[in-house]
């Protein structure tokens, strides 16, 4: 018996292994359609500073891009942003980008915010952002180098060069949140609200 109620299935505008996990582990119907954006453009363009607002714009762009080529499907977008202060940080471009990233973040807390978006035919029906704390190690640069060799090419496919879900973990001595931000997918608020919708039976 499946818990899923809505009449078709979600449509995840991303590609994330992660957020598919999420979605699949919790027994939601869903497809995924990423969103064909310029990010950079978007957020360089928007005139945002909070790392939350970039955020849930960047989560509503992605949902409203699937959602108008989707008719009267609910579309999910997500978008996750890593401050540290004042700076921000993008994905690393390779692995000289991804050791200064960690060089930065190193001995620091540095925070994750986590947005996302539920559109409809264009329009926002739901948004939420939540924020976690991630304290990483003091890593020197031998750590640093052994760490870039294990994770090899997945560290430039995540902000912070890490996925706490693998070998990242091993950079941090003390994480406050909730692990499904950390993983960018706020996904209790996005429960509630399909249970609101009457899309999920529990």
């Amino acid at each position: 018996m499946t818990i899923w109620r809505g009449q078709q299935p979600l449509i995840l505008a991303s590609q994330s292994a992660a957020r598919k996990m999420l979605l699949t582990n919790a027994g939601i119907s869903f497809e995924a359609l990423p969103a064909d954006i310029d990010e950079r453009e978007i957020q360089n363009g928007s005139g945002l500073v909070s790392p939350g607002e970039i955020a849930s714009l960047l989560a509503e762009r992605k949902a409203a891009f699937v959602s108008l080529r989707q008719p009267g499907r609910y579309v999910v977008g997500a978008d996750q942003t890593l401050a540290r202060g004042a700076r921000l940080f993008n994905k690393p471009a390779g692995r000289t980008e991804a050791a200064q990233q960690l060089r930065a973040l190193a001995g620091q807390t540095h925070e994750l915010h986590s947005a996302i978006a539920v559109v409809c035919d264009g329009a926002t029906l739901f948004s939420h952002v939540s924020v976690a704390h991630m304290t990483m190690r003091a890593l020197d640069d031998v750590a640093i180098d052994a760490y870039l060799d294990a994770a090899g090419e997945a560290v430039t496919t995540s902000v912070g060069a890490y996925q706490l879900e693998g070998l990242g973990v091993h950079l941090f001595e003390l994480i406050e949140g909730d692990h499904f931000t950390i993983l960018g997918l706020p996904l209790l608020p996005l429960l509630k609200f399909l249970r609101g919708e009457e899309m999920i039976a529990i």
